[in-house]
């Protein structure tokens, strides 16, 4: 127990140390994935897919291989701005996917309908973060305006009833995180295992279209990653609050 005491206020003592390696490292990684991730897009969008289906062809048909009906595959503006929308129903596919032939357009095609397959057949992680959703927009709208107010209220009064609020506010947040995590891997086990089962690859594009969607996850993962050290800034800083008061 003395050793917990005296590592938490070693953590307490030195807060202003623990945000800026929260800051830089958090920023440092997402710079890294999404720098990554870009690698990745430009070099297997290069990459002709087995079949040379473009990302609509292989979108289309594994809808229809999971008894799809009523989703929807569009093109829309934008690069990398690829998702399946629940409440529209439709796979929204950017342009460079939407009419590509290449591996990473089958790839990501094939990820969005996964998530299409996960509604079809109401996979747990998704609806628990579909029910999360209202919740954490609430909390993503209005978290920074209530830590903010619950600062200036703990510098002025002490009081740490506002910044308590705009830590559980935070937490839903990273919790809504980290329960995409699973949704997004699930998404792309459920695309690579489609287009390896179907023909639609072969030993090479098949690694090649591995590689890709890892390349999107780890932009999830470092996102939860992000958001947990931020929050524990923030623990940090109400102990420090509650301590003083």
């Amino acid at each position: 127990m003395d050793y917990y005491d005296t590592g938490l206020d070693f953590l307490l003592q030195n807060s202003s140390a623990v945000y800026w390696i929260v800051f830089i490292g958090s920023a440092a990684l997402c710079w890294f994935v999404q720098w990554n991730l870009k690698r990745k897009f430009e070099k297997y969008s290069k990459v002709l897919g087995f079949r040379g289906l473009t990302g609509r062809e292989v979108a289309e048909r594994m809808l229809a291989d999971h008894g799809i009906t009523d989703v929807q595959v569009v093109s829309i503006a934008g690069h990398l701005t690829d998702h399946y929308d629940p409440t529209t129903h439709q796979i929204n596919l950017s342009e460079d996917v939407y009419n590509s032939n290449s591996i990473m357009a089958e790839a990501v095609a094939a990820h969005e309908c996964g998530h299409a397959v996960q509604h079809a057949v109401a996979y747990g992680p998704l609806e628990l973060r579909s029910k999360l959703v209202p919740t954490v927009s609430f909390a993503s709208k209005w978290m920074q305006w209530v830590l903010l107010g619950g600062m200036i209220m703990v510098s002025c009064t002490g009081n740490t009833i506002v910044l308590t609020i705009g830590v559980i506010l935070f937490s839903l947040t990273t919790l809504f995180a980290f329960v995409t995590l699973p949704v997004e891997v699930n998404a792309s086990q459920r695309a690579v295992e489609w287009l390896n089962n179907r023909g639609y690859t072969d030993s090479t594009t098949l690694d090649a279209a591995k590689d890709a969607l890892h390349a999107a996850a780890y932009t999830y993962v470092a996102a939860a990653l992000s958001s947990l050290g931020t929050l524990f800034y923030y623990i940090l800083m109400l102990l420090q609050a509650n301590r003083r008061s």
